[in-house]
């Protein structure tokens, strides 16, 4: 928030306290005051549209000028190396199709998320992608005071394969998602039923009110920066693993990109060049985050490959070393050294927890029901089940279901 000069009234919630939760449905806390961390250290959870319109207005008022506009192809010249010709649909008039215009610009740097034009128009070549599915869940204000400054963090076949499901608290409802790998894209409705099952506790009496899905990049692309042309944010790959984030890494390269221009062209006087862009901009990231994203990658390989090595991971974590080390790393965004004595302690650890995880897992360890593969009768049965009992309660049943269900189908089609 600081570091971009944001106000507090984007932030939604301020989250200083996880649960992580097993696959065997184990739960691990981890709050930040016996840590020793001050008031100031939190993990801030917003609304998109809301950190979106911020921003959009606050570069207005600082002169920019905004094109409410589609860009439908981009001319690079010779080799990529301009002039560069920008092709898009203007929308400032308010009509349904919009005004076909071109603009000339000196340079492009491609903030267009992980679907990036301006990567295609480069050839920066493609990348892996997880694809992530929430909803976003209205709950009545008794279940909100839970989530006041609670996040909750699921591990399990159950609910992802290779990552892991979330229920995170916005303004007034909470975010409940999961993601894979793009070649299970198949089973996303399977593993989003999963985490909507494992979370029924707190969800039972809410309501759908959002359905959302974006590719989350894997790794950075093969190329970011060619020509006089440069990608940023999840259009470069800059999404970290185990944790999906790529917020803050989004504004930070937007800012290094833009300060290493600015410095390289004398303040607007002189065309900057490729090699240019490459020696300051990209040198300066990867010198800065590079090791994050290497570090990252190699710990999802290791606890989100089985169920066994999942539930190593959540014994870890009730670890106050293991807690320390993971909370600093994600509030300064780059991995944080250990002394030595912490090394050998952390190393003894993970050994001890994933040989405990693979030797309990055949004859002790059961996960919970998975999700995928049920077909949505059973689920759906289930629901009305469910709700049934909530309606012998007291409680009537949510109207609309049928209107959620369709826009799930479409969302997940998309």
């Amino acid at each position: 928030v600081e570091e971009f000069d944001l106000p507090d009234s984007i932030i939604d919630r301020k989250v200083r306290n996880m649960k992580m939760i097993s696959p065997s449905n184990r739960e691990v806390d981890i709050k930040l005051d016996p840590l020793g961390y001050d008031d100031n250290a939190y993990i801030g959870m917003c609304r998109r549209e809301v950190f979106d319109s911020f921003l959009r207005n606050r570069a207005a008022d600082l002169g920019t000028t905004l094109v409410n506009g589609l860009v439908q192809k981009i001319d690079t010249g010779d080799k990529r190396q301009g002039p560069y010709t920008l092709h898009y649909a203007d929308y400032s008039a308010g009509g349904p199709t919009g005004e076909m215009k071109s603009l000339e610009v000196d340079l492009i740097i491609g903030a267009d998320g992980a679907n990036s034009r301006v990567a295609k128009a480069m050839d920066a070549g493609d990348y892996k992608v997880a694809i992530a599915f929430q909803e976003r869940i209205k709950l009545p204000p008794e279940e909100m005071a839970y989530y006041e400054d609670l996040a909750e963090m699921y591990v399990g076949t159950d609910v992802s394969p290779d990552f892991y499901a979330w229920v995170f608290p916005k303004y007034d409802h909470v975010a409940v998602g999961t993601g894979t790998m793009q070649q299970n894209q198949s089973l996303i409705k399977g593993l989003q039923k999963g985490i909507r099952e494992r979370a029924r506790k707190r969800l039972f009496k809410g309501e759908v009110i959002k359905v959302e899905a974006h590719p989350i990049p894997e790794h950075p692309r093969p190329r970011r920066v060619v020509g006089r042309m440069a990608l940023v944010g999840d259009a470069a790959g800059y999404v970290t693993k185990s944790s999906g984030e790529g917020i803050y890494f989004a504004a930070k390269s937007g800012r290094m990109c833009a300060e290493a221009i600015v410095e390289i062209s004398k303040n607007g006087t002189q065309m900057p060049t490729e090699k240019e862009i490459k020696n300051t901009y990209l040198k300066r990231w990867d010198r800065k985050y590079g090791a994050t994203y290497i570090v990252l990658d190699i710990l999802q390989r290791i606890f989100y490959r089985t169920d066994a090595a999942r539930e190593a991971f959540v014994e870890m974590c009730d670890d106050q070393d293991v807690q320390k080390l993971t909370f600093d790393s994600y509030l300064y965004k780059k991995v944080v050294m250990m002394n030595p004595w912490q090394q050998v302690k952390l190393t003894a650890r993970t050994l001890g927890s994933l040989l405990r995880g693979q030797a309990l897992a055949p004859s002790t360890y059961g996960s919970v029901p998975s999700a995928v593969g049920r077909s949505d009768g059973d689920f759906l049965a289930d629901e009305a089940a469910q709700a049934i009992k909530a309606q012998s309660s007291g409680h009537a049943p949510k109207k609309g279901e049928a209107e959620i269900e369709e826009e799930r189908s479409k969302v997940t089609a998309g």
